[in-house]
């Protein structure tokens, strides 16, 4: 890079810094400012911190490959999670800023009882605040690793070094200024990579190698632009060679059971995670509902295209690329035609990318060993000062770690398949908790520890491979969880009213809803499955009728547009006449 590349670089890592600076001691007031901003995020801030945390430095990469290899079809293995993430926001929304809680880990003593509460809240809170995010940072640290590689051959064996100079930096200002300067410096860095995808788009396809976007569609393969998979066994495909092929019963576990029945960090069924803070630190019930709706509107419909653009290109600006190699294609777009200044900017967006995931899980991991276990079971009575300082330590011990993670890892192909796997059937239990008062706390960890037990089983002794497993895993699952929850005790009955008086939501609670007359039960369920579906049509044909735009189809284009604005006006209508409740902190 030239001077002027490093300049705006350097830009970009001294913005970062001030920004935790600037709101270290607002952060440093109590626990609840540094993991909850307060709860006063408004829902555009919210909204978009959570989409920046799904753009990690991989995620362009990932989006390559899966073009490179399967054409825009391919992007369906992450485009069905939609399902579940609109379900989020129509039926769980508001219900997590009502619960008032730190963390969604900390539900589950609030919605259920003893010991075995205790455990399952103690136990996750380590499970997911330790382990899984150091997986998961690990993984990014990886990505951003192979990102400087590609784009300037620092050797394997000290490219480490530079990753774990901006890791350090993203743990410093993490641990100083908590979830306001994550969620500011979210918003500055999803914006700065954004601008830097979209640009190099732009770049790539005046190439003379590509020709514009008509150049682009007349060079490739017709497969590579289909925007669906193709459904069928065998000769079923229609002929179609190169586009993601499903089987009807693949494409049924996708489309039919994934996204309600698995736990996915990111994609929780009934929310959870990273996505739930965000939704409990809103400023209240309305802005906790349309943050959660603009992220999902902003995460399937803004950022994907320019990332598939450039994968298209990179077939025909690098066609001898190895299979396994295919998703360096975008590093090598940079590396080879951005010009002095742009190159820098591009840098400094996986930067950004790169460090707004990684501050997220800092801040989200730590807020679950402080709340759900330091302070629950070791240090119940110390004051806010204590913890917050306690915090940023543990934020720097997390970095540590991660890194420390890295070292041990040099790829983790098919994890996420293996996440899904492990946690399939866990689901419906994370969902039906909230509507149904008989679920109690070991019915949570048997459908925990029941998928490992299926996954085992389908792996050693069988034949049946992913999505295909889902069926198997989820119905054994499932059978193991219910026949638990019916021989075992119900939820404390002070407990299930505390609860049912604090949430009151809808669905299966008669047994104590019939003792507590003077609670209104939510309504309206019918409505919320309209928005449901409406949103999900909003989102999917917003997503098409952009990319018909892009390629040049005018007339299908206007058709999806106006799908899109129906179903629109159906979410305006219902959503401008709720009424919005105002939560009692």
């Amino acid at each position: 890079m030239a001077t002027t590349d490093w300049i705006i670089l350097a830009f970009y890592f001294v913005a970062s810094a001030l920004v935790g600076i600037y709101y270290s001691k607002r952060a440093g007031g109590s626990m609840h400012e540094f993991f909850l901003s307060g709860r006063n995020l408004p829902w555009w801030l919210a909204g978009t911190s959570m989409v920046a945390t799904t753009f990690a430095a991989d995620t362009p990469l990932a989006v390559t490959e899966l073009v490179a290899k399967n054409g825009i079809a391919g992007n369906w293995l992450w485009w069905n999670f939609l399902f579940g993430g609109m379900l989020t926001v129509f039926f769980f929304a508001r219900l997590w800023r009502r619960a008032g809680i730190m963390t969604d880990v900390e539900f589950a003593e609030l919605r259920y009882s003893g010991k075995p509460a205790a455990f399952l809240r103690g136990f996750r809170g380590l499970y997911l605040g330790i382990f899984m995010n150091c997986i998961i940072m690990g993984w990014v640290n990886l990505a951003m690793a192979a990102i400087l590689e590609g784009m300037f051959g620092i050797p394997h064996g000290q490219v480490m070094l530079y990753v774990g100079l901006s890791l350090v930096l993203t743990a410093i200002y993490s641990a100083l200024s908590g979830l306001w300067g994550v969620a500011i410096t979210d918003v500055f860095q999803f914006v700065l990579a954004m601008f830097g995808c979209i640009v190099l788009a732009f770049i790539v396809l005046a190439l003379p190698e590509i020709g514009g976007m008509s150049g682009l569609v007349a060079k490739l393969p017709a497969w590579t632009l289909r925007f669906t998979p193709v459904i069928g066994d065998g000769a079923d495909t229609g002929g179609v060679v190169g586009a993601l092929a499903l089987s009807v019963s693949a494409f049924l576990a996708f489309i039919g059971v994934q996204w309600w029945a698995s736990w996915y960090p990111g994609a929780e069924p009934g929310g959870g995670g990273y996505v739930a803070q965000r939704m409990m630190s809103a400023k209240d019930e309305k802005h906790s509902l349309f943050a959660t709706l603009w992220f999902q509107i902003a995460h399937y419909c803004v950022r994907p295209w320019p990332w598939i653009i450039v994968g298209l290109a990179s077939l025909i600006l690098y066609p001898n690329l190895a299979p396994d190699a295919k998703k360096l294609g975008y590093v090598y777009a940079m590396r080879d035609h951005l010009p002095v200044g742009l190159k820098g900017l591009l840098v400094a967006a996986f930067f950004a990318a790169y460090m707004s995931t990684i501050s997220t899980q800092l801040n989200w991991g730590t807020s679950y060993i402080m709340n759900d276990f330091y302070r629950r079971f070791l240090k119940p009575k110390e004051n806010e000062k204590h913890y917050v300082g306690v915090s940023r330590v543990v934020t720097i011990i997390l970095m540590a770690l991660s890194l420390f993670v890295t070292q041990f890892m040099d790829t983790i192909s098919g994890a996420w398949s293996f996440i899904i796997e492990a946690g399939a059937g866990l689901g419906l239990v994370l969902i039906l908790r909230w509507f149904w008062w008989r679920i109690n706390a070991w019915s949570e960890i048997a459908a925990m520890l029941a998928p490992f037990i299926a996954y085992g089983y389908v792996k050693f002794f069988t034949d049946i491979q992913f999505p295909v497993s889902l069926f198997l895993i989820v119905g054994f699952t499932t059978t193991v969880w219910l026949v638990v929850t019916f021989l075992t005790k119900p939820t404390d009955i002070a407990v299930l009213k505390k609860f049912f008086e604090r949430i009151h939501p809808g669905g299966w609670w008669k047994p104590v809803a019939n003792s507590m007359p003077h609670v209104k039960q939510d309504s309206g369920y019918g409505k919320l499955i309209i928005d449901w579906i409406a949103g999900i049509i909003l989102v999917y044909d917003v997503l098409f009728g952009t990319g018909k735009l892009i390629l040049g189809d005018i007339r299908s284009a206007v058709m999806f547009f106006i799908i899109a604005a129906a179903a629109a006006s159906i979410l305006y209508y219902h959503l401008s006449r709720i009424g919005w409740e105002k939560v009692a902190e």
